[in-house]
């Protein structure tokens, strides 16, 4: 049976980091369907235009202009269709308070950016094999 495309919308607004997770995402044998939002504004509108094709996960840096990760968060979990999306902060901020605050906020993970892009690119694999492959999201089915 074959794998349909993980859907993931990608909410970061530094250029090379976008590219990057794109690039890891899209190596190896698990389709990846990746929609890029340089900011939560930018992200927020997607999801209203798109309210049929949600994604089944949201790849969040904190740090970005308009409207940062935090309150993207918080947006997506108080609205009544977004809320089921599992929201996955992905940033280079390590501090204690950044990691306690979103999962307050709902965050289903937050993963530390690494410096190194061979161990940066290891961890996209991992995370986008447990998204496909090991937990079962809304509406899809496992793949083998």
């Amino acid at each position: 049976m074959p794998v349909s495309a993980l859907n993931i919308m990608l909410v970061e607004d530094e250029l090379a980091d976008m590219h990057l997770i794109r690039f890891a995402l899209n190596n190896g044998e698990l389709p990846v369907s990746l929609h890029h939002a340089c900011d939560g504004l930018d992200a927020v509108q997607y999801l209203e235009q798109h309210p049929v094709a949600l994604p089944d996960l949201i790849l969040l840096d904190l740090n970005m202009p308009r409207m940062d990760g935090k309150e993207f968060l918080k947006t997506v979990k108080h609205h009544p269709r977004w809320s089921q999306i599992p929201v996955v902060v992905l940033t280079t901020s390590d501090a204690e308070r950044d990691v306690l605050d979103v999962y307050r906020l709902g965050a289903a993970g937050y993963v530390t950016k690494p410096s190194d892009m061979t161990v940066f690119v290891d961890a996209m694999h991992h995370l986008k094999h447990y998204w496909m492959q090991t937990v079962r999201l809304p509406g899809r089915v496992l793949s083998a």
